[in-house]
């Protein structure tokens, strides 16, 4: 394990960086490798690191490269930082943030009409914590603006993209199973 130079060189990399570490970055940095074996040293990396260590992963968060621990780590973690959840959210912000993350790009009268009440100061609490963003403005009478998540959503959320939100149905098997 890991004793490739190139393989000691991108987890110094990944274990130095504080945001996911895109592959045009690393690009960037080992101009003499070519993408394909780029690639292939990543994914080797992540084989070999994800089978050694039971508690840390590297991940692909956001469209990079992550080294994260494993969710059944988390509250221990929590607990000895003794930090609060950076972008702690309230239900009515989850939910909002639902349904512009299933429906976006999607305007606040759209949301509105989703989840039956008013969103106005949600939105505006989400797009300070940067997790939504404008999209500009759709072409109806009043032109409202069009929300869309962010790539700090997805990092907040550990998410690659966002095809690896659940769909609706196993969404609705979680509450089902959650009772």
């Amino acid at each position: 394990m890991l004793k490739d130079e190139l393989a000691r060189q991108l987890l110094a990399i990944l274990f130095a960086s504080r945001e996911p570490v895109e592959l045009s970055d690393l690009e960037v940095v080992f101009p003499d490798v070519s993408p394909v074996d780029l690639e292939s040293a990543i994914e080797t990396l992540i084989r070999d690191f994800n089978s050694l260590l039971p508690c840390l992963e590297i991940r692909r968060i956001a469209g990079g490269l992550r080294i994260t621990t494993l969710a059944e780590y988390h509250q221990i973690v929590h607990a000895y930082l003794k930090t609060k959840p950076s972008a702690k959210l309230s239900l009515a912000a989850l939910e909002t943030l639902a349904v512009i993350a299933y429906k976006q790009p999607v305007t606040l009268p759209e949301i509105m009409e989703i989840r039956g009440i008013k969103s106005t100061s949600t939105i505006r609490t989400l797009l300070e914590k940067g997790l939504i963003e404008t999209r500009g403005r759709k072409k109806v009478v009043g032109r409202p603006i069009r929300y869309g998540t962010t790539r700090e959503f997805l990092v907040h959320f550990g998410l690659g993209d966002l095809k690896d939100l659940p769909t609706l149905e196993e969404f609705q098997e979680i509450l089902d199973n959650s009772d």
